[in-house]
């Protein structure tokens, strides 16, 4: 992967320093439209500020970006195998995504299709 050429000033030290941003991305999807925000950040930035600097929020109103669980590329940032995302540092290409709530526990989804899956059986095996 290249590095990022582009810069950003630092202000907030007062001494006008450039800070090289990274290219990362934001994605979050719902049953009708999937968005993948492309954001330049600051080296250092967490997975919880890119998420805020790209705005998506603006754009699905049931985001909540203080509790909606996020991940990088399906690895969950749940401070068990990977930090939280306040904590995670974003790398050049990452990808952070936005989980949506579970409707229904997998584990009960699986039961409820096998549920309906047996009568089917016994009926063809008749």
């Amino acid at each position: 992967m290249a590095v990022s050429d582009s810069y950003s000033t630092n202000h907030s030290s007062g001494d006008d320093q450039l800070e090289p941003l990274i290219s990362v991305e934001v994605a979050y999807a719902t049953l009708e439209r999937q968005l993948i925000v492309s954001v330049k950040v600051p080296a250092g930035t967490t997975a919880l500020e890119a998420v805020r600097l790209s705005n998506i929020a603006a754009e699905f109103s049931q985001i909540d970006i203080d509790k909606d669980p996020m991940g990088i590329f399906s690895k969950p940032l749940d401070g068990k195998g990977r930090p939280k995302p306040d904590e995670y540092v974003m790398c050049f290409g990452d990808r952070v995504e936005i989980y949506r709530p579970l409707l229904i526990d997998p584990k009960a989804a699986r039961l409820d299709r096998a549920k309906t899956a047996q009568p089917a059986k016994k009926k063809k095996k008749k």
